[in-house]
């Protein structure tokens, strides 16, 4: 198979072997490969893929064709009709799945444990169904799963342009939440509008969080959810916006690791910080967060009321282009990679 691998701090196609399913996995063709920050920390090796996935082929979500069973899936008398995600069964061969694995996605052909699969929902291009995994499977278990999110509640998202910025918009306006979202450009903030965004804050590039957490709240009074993908000081506004039984999940560290919090706020208003990343969970783990997904995320996906937002579609050949791209911070959405 072609996959692209990283070498060098560079990335490049190769020649790899067919990978060979174990118990309790399939091969998938892959269609679409969305691309995630944490491939460019993989490229810049600091990012190193966890033990069981392959060291050196990034990509950390899929949409494809199942094309084969492990060897404990393939036994006589094994009725592939049966398969039902809650008694742990296979996907059939030739099923549409999309899903979030350790690495190996950006590649013509990806073994995943059966619970990593989900169903694509026969109205989603399969390539384009490559940008949804990632970024949904995060927005979801960040709202429902650690935050517990109700309807009526509001919830800040910083960098609203990214992928979990573009599914959290979403999924807060299919959940009944009030969505307040940032982003260096107004192009980028307008774009959001139309995906539901009820508030929109330009981010000053010196930014203040004193007179960032003041925007938030004469915006849409005290926060009661941030999914917080920007770190440093954004983590330091969002403690001061927060509402009483606030919660704040880190999900990444952009404007930095380190941030300046009031540990008094923290405690008066009983607030909950939570850090969270998909990549290193156990199999089991991610199997739980994806069938959250199936349950409340793909029926949407399904009906129309959310959809992926791709900003490009290159073929695996322009990889090196499609990373470039993504380091400039210049898209709106996910970049997919077309891997057939």
């Amino acid at each position: 198979m072609r996959a692209l691998v990283v070498t060098e701090g560079r990335v490049e196609i190769q020649t790899r072997p067919d990978p060979e399913p174990g118990a309790g996995e399939v091969v998938v063709r892959v269609h679409g490969a969305g691309l995630n920050r944490a491939d460019l920390a993989q490229r810049a090796g600091r990012y190193p893929a966890p033990p069981g996935s392959p060291p050196d082929i990034p990509g950390l979500e899929f949409a494809g064709e199942v094309v084969a069973h492990g060897s404990a899936l393939d036994h006589p008398g094994h009725d592939e009709s049966a398969h039902d995600r809650d008694s742990g069964g296979p996907p059939p061969i030739g099923s549409r799945v999309f899903g979030v694995v350790g690495g190996g996605a950006q590649a013509e052909l990806l073994v995943v444990p059966v619970g990593q699969c989900a169903p694509v929902p026969e109205r989603l291009d399969l390539v384009a169904a490559g940008a949804v995994p990632e970024v949904f499977v995060t927005a979801h278990d960040a709202l429902v799963t650690i935050c517990s999110a109700q309807s009526g509640e509001t919830m800040f998202v910083p960098a609203v342009g990214s992928g979990v910025g573009t599914a959290a918009v979403q999924l807060a306006k299919a959940f009944g939440l009030t969505s307040v979202g940032s982003a260096r450009t107004a192009d980028k903030l307008d774009r959001g509008r139309a995906l539901g965004l009820d508030h929109a804050l330009v981010a000053a590039r010196d930014f203040d969080p004193d007179a960032f957490a003041a925007q938030l709240t004469e915006a849409a009074g005290p926060i009661d959810v941030a999914l917080d993908l920007v770190g440093g000081a954004y983590l330091t506004a969002e403690v001061r916006a927060a509402a009483v039984h606030g919660r704040i999940v880190q999900i990444g560290n952009l404007a930095g690791a380190r941030a300046e919090i009031d540990i008094l706020q923290i405690m008066v208003k009983r607030l909950r910080i939570q850090g969270t990343v998909l990549r290193p969970r156990t199999v089991a783990e991610k199997a739980a967060a994806t069938a959250g997904f199936v349950r409340d995320v793909v029926p949407l996906l399904a009906d129309g009321r959310i959809e992926p937002v791709v900003a490009r579609v290159l073929p695996l050949a322009d990889a090196d282009a499609a990373y470039e791209m993504l380091a400039a911070d210049e898209v709106f959405g996910k970049i997919v990679l077309d891997c057939r």
